[in-house]
């Protein structure tokens, strides 16, 4: 394959050539890389196969390590901040949508400092900024260690900037500090370990230790619980609405100065102040300088510099074995897990971080932290009688004993249990959801199901298999991609013409404009010329949980709605899901609709992947293919195989580069010229999707490129001028494309397809960055005319299929990819899947739903 030289400033001419034989599946660049603008009859030159090696080979992506201030940043699928020696890939970016954290105090986060640091090198490593990205992470059931740098998209303050939730939030801390103070009253003599637990939570710990030592545990703590059923699930208490996150103004948190003072005295940055002050409430000063640890409830703080405060704080009092160390230490730790995706840690897995966070005890500091109520302990049965254990778990596998009743006792026994701990908030939110869904698929529909024989007789294929589930079952999943929405309009459209009140709800609001735009091609689903999203058939998630969309909720607190349709099922992390299945009536209807191979929720969970592993409910698999070179292409990547496919229209285009510099430049000139001069695609309709925020082609380093030439300015306004294009996000992983409109006392005015919105000055750091360039966790959910997908030499740790089937399913039109990983590519798609989360759904689930409802796909 012979390459000819061309000059820098134009991007690749190839006609179309044969491939070598590499021995790998055949790629879309064998139909050729070229400019999309070239003559068909301009001089050719040989393509590049996504994953062939460039013609000139270099090192791709040098000096990105260290070219972002505080060091690494974390990419979609890795955090680049390491803790100790190393730190291995983490799960997902951290909120979805990280920005530029507020440096503390004027130091720079040169990376992080060691546990043994003074108290100077502790204020240079902290950064009074947004969220941190995912510290602690598990993968395969060990927490692995990974970034915290503090980062913004996360949107730290989200407490803050919803006045109703930080008041519910000062109360609550109010409770809590009040029950520790009165426990620790208490504690008048030393106390044994574990001699503080009592009740079940000592048989679960007597359990675990017989357990690792390979003894039988007691009968009693692994016995079902046959005596007390779990609540079944009528219509259950309402939660409260969220607070619509776009309107919200921050409330200033009590006490600042105090806080200040204290962080001071401790050698920490005094403009962590503010977000210290929010996160631990009323009493943050007293708190703190008796619990100096408190301080890792501070997103992007980590345990060697709350280590350093402490030190400084507290003096010789202060020691690793501290038991307030290590209960704050597990709390963090199951932070970070939660970033990652997890609702709760297999405990093996949990042990083993905190040993690697120099906890000397760490069962002791489980028990602690389960004992002061910080987190919960749970035993889950595992599926098979005499199944293995996760390979997370240590020592033998646990069985339960025989029944009270004698029976069945040798199965039991062998029964294999793991137990898991997690906080309260995820484990509450996860049993609430399966007692809400167990509601909607054993509550019997209000309509009658011959109602729906005409509409399913009407229609053909996957639609027809669709309208015929729904008619008989309260929760239907239906997978598919793009093109596959087709079948959920038509149920809509079905279910509307039947009289019954029917919604569909999207996660963006592109989203929502494009399922009204194919509902209104079908004939709408709606009253007279309206659109389908104007009169209310098509609402986003964040809209219909406020109330600020959708049919309203009647008197109990629960939707106005027949059937709700959720399209992009594979977003809901599982705190919005329970808020949705908890706010659907009895006899309502639920129909989860996405594509499983994108990438999961920015939250914690894995609903819609949880709900078709348990199979307790229909499942349609739409036969309906996404068409064009693009669908093929992305097909293919979804079941591991990166195929050849022939672009005679140029819809796809390879460029390879050498290095991290010449894929920025490549870019810039994709975006800027070479697309809408071949597509007729503006600059402003297309979008740039790379795998991370840090490095040297992440997307700080591609926007600040595409801003000055596409909107060359001073940056006057926090660094934005108006008619730049921005990623808002008003709550952790919840992205808002948006422009920039003008600035003045109140904020930064922004133009976003939910509306005008006007982000506080305090808050526009944290909240705002620049967007041409996005991570394919922040386009989720969104598509454009035409996509630049970004792959720097230093992102191959980064790619997963999951990652690269988002990416290019971006593009409706054309898709540019810029290659500088070899062979990575290839190997991502057919070799790294997307890393377990560890959740406690299919479990719960298989618990309230009876055997009957366990049905396989449609």
């Amino acid at each position: 394959m012979s390459t000819e030289p061309e000059p820098r400033d134009t991007t690749e001419n190839t006609g179309p050539v044969t491939p070598r034989n590499t021995g790998r599946p055949a790629t879309p660049a064998d139909a050729g890389t070229a400019d999309p603008a070239a003559p068909d009859d301009a001089p050719a030159t040989a393509g590049q196969a996504l994953g062939e090696k460039p013609s000139d080979a270099g090192a791709a992506g040098a000096g990105a390590a260290g070219a972002e201030r505080g060091g690494a940043e974390a990419t979609d699928t890795e955090a680049t901040d390491t803790e100790a020696a190393a730190a291995e890939p983490g799960d997902a970016e951290a909120a979805g949508a990280a920005a530029t954290g507020t440096e503390a105090a004027g130091a720079e986060a040169a990376g992080a400092e060691r546990a043994g640091a003074g108290a100077g090198a502790e204020r240079g490593g902290m950064e009074a900024g947004g969220d941190g990205t995912a510290g602690e992470i598990v993968d395969d059931g060990a927490v692995t260690e990974a970034a915290a740098s503090v980062t913004g998209d996360s949107g730290e303050g989200e407490a803050a900037g919803q006045v109703s939730e930080a008041q519910a939030e000062l109360a609550a801390q109010k409770l809590e500090r009040e029950r520790i103070e009165r426990r620790k009253a208490e504690k008048a003599a030393p106390i044994t370990a574990g001699a503080k637990l009592s009740g079940k939570a000592a048989d679960l710990l007597a359990a675990v230790r017989a357990v690792e030592g390979g003894a039988k545990p007691p009968a009693a703590v692994f016995d079902d619980p046959g005596a007390t059923p779990r609540r079944t699930a009528p219509e259950p208490a309402r939660r409260p609405q969220q607070v619509p996150a776009l309107t919200a103004k921050p409330a200033a948190p009590a006490g600042v100065e105090g806080v200040r003072r204290a962080l001071a005295d401790g050698g920490a940055p005094e403009a962590l102040a503010p977000q210290t002050a929010a996160a631990l409430g009323e009493g943050a000063e007293q708190l703190l300088r008796e619990d100096p640890w408190q301080l890792l409830r501070v997103q992007g703080v980590r345990p060697e510099q709350a280590d350093g405060f402490a030190r400084t704080l507290l003096g010789p009092d202060c020691a690793p074995d501290d038991e307030r160390r290590g209960r704050a230490i597990t709390v963090w730790l199951l932070e970070q897990a939660a970033l990652a995706g997890h609702t709760a840690l297999e405990l093996p897995a949990l042990t083993a971080a905190l040993g690697r966070q120099s906890v000397p005890d760490a069962e002791t500091a489980v028990q602690n932290t389960l004992a002061e109520g910080e987190a919960l302990a749970f035993q889950d049965a595992l599926d098979a009688p005499g199944a293995e254990r996760p390979a997370a778990a240590s020592g033998p596998a646990p069985g339960a004993d025989a029944d009270e009743g004698g029976a069945g006792g040798a199965d039991d026994e062998s029964r294999p249990v793991r137990v898991l701990v997690g906080l309260e908030r995820y484990a509450l939110a996860e049993e609430s959801l399966a007692d809400a869904l167990a509601r909607v698929v054993n509550s019997p529909a209000k309509d009658s199901s011959s109602a729906w024989e005409s509409a399913a007789a009407a229609a053909t294929g996957s639609t027809a298999e669709l309208i015929g589930a729904v008619a008989g079952n309260g929760l239907v999943l239906h997978t598919g991609g793009e093109a596959a929405r087709a079948e959920p309009a038509a149920l809509l459209t079905a279910a509307r013409a039947l009289g019954l009140r029917a919604v569909a709800a999207c996660h963006t609001p592109d989203g929502q404009r494009r399922f009204a735009a194919l509902l209104d091609s079908r004939g709408g689903a709606g009253n007279g010329t309206d659109s389908s999203a104007g009169n209310g058939a098509v609402v986003t998630v964040p809209g219909l949980l406020s109330g600020a969309e959708g049919p309203g909720r009647d008197a109990e607190g629960a939707f106005a709605l027949d059937l709700l349709v959720l399209l992009d099922a594979p977003q809901l992390d599982v705190e919005s899901a329970a808020m949705l299945a908890e706010s659907l009536p009895d006899g309502a209807r639920l129909v989860l609709s996405g594509d499983p191979g994108v990438l999961w929720s920015a939250g914690p969970g894995r609903v819609f992947a949880d709900l078709l592993a348990a199979r307790v409910s229909p499942q349609v698999a739409s036969r309906t293919p996404d068409p064009g070179p693009i669908g093929e292409l992305v097909s293919g990547v979804g079941i591991g195989e990166l195929n050849q496919v022939a672009a005679p229209g140029k819809e796809i285009v390879i460029v390879p580069v050498r290095d991290a510099g010449e894929a920025v430049h490549r870019t810039v000139q994709l975006l800027a010229e070479s697309v809408p001069r071949a597509f007729g695609v503006a600059p402003e309709e297309a979008v740039v999707i790379t795998t991370g925020h840090g490095g040297a082609a992440g997307t700080r380093a591609l926007n600040a490129a595409l801003k000055e030439r596409l909107n060359p300015g001073p940056g006057r306004f926090g660094g934005f001028d108006p008619g730049d294009r921005v990623a808002y996000s008003p709550v952790p992983g919840r992205t808002l494309p948006g422009r920039v409109v003008t600035a003045d006392v109140e904020g930064l005015h922004l133009s976003c397809a939910a509306g005008s919105v006007v982000v506080p000055r305090e808050r526009v750091e944290q909240a705002v960055r620049h967007g041409w360039a996005l991570t394919a966790h922040q386009a989720v959910g969104s598509r454009w005319p035409a996509a630049v997908v970004v792959l720097p030499g230093d992102a191959a740790q980064a790619l997963s299929r999951p990652w690269v089937y988002t990416a290019f399913g971006r593009a409706e039109r054309h898709l540019s990819v810029v290659h500088g990983v070899e062979q990575a590519l290839p190997r991502a798609v057919a070799e790294v899947p997307a890393k377990p989360r560890t959740t406690r759904l299919p479990v719960l689930l298989r618990s309230q739903v009876p055997a009957t409802g366990e049905q396989a796909p449609v």
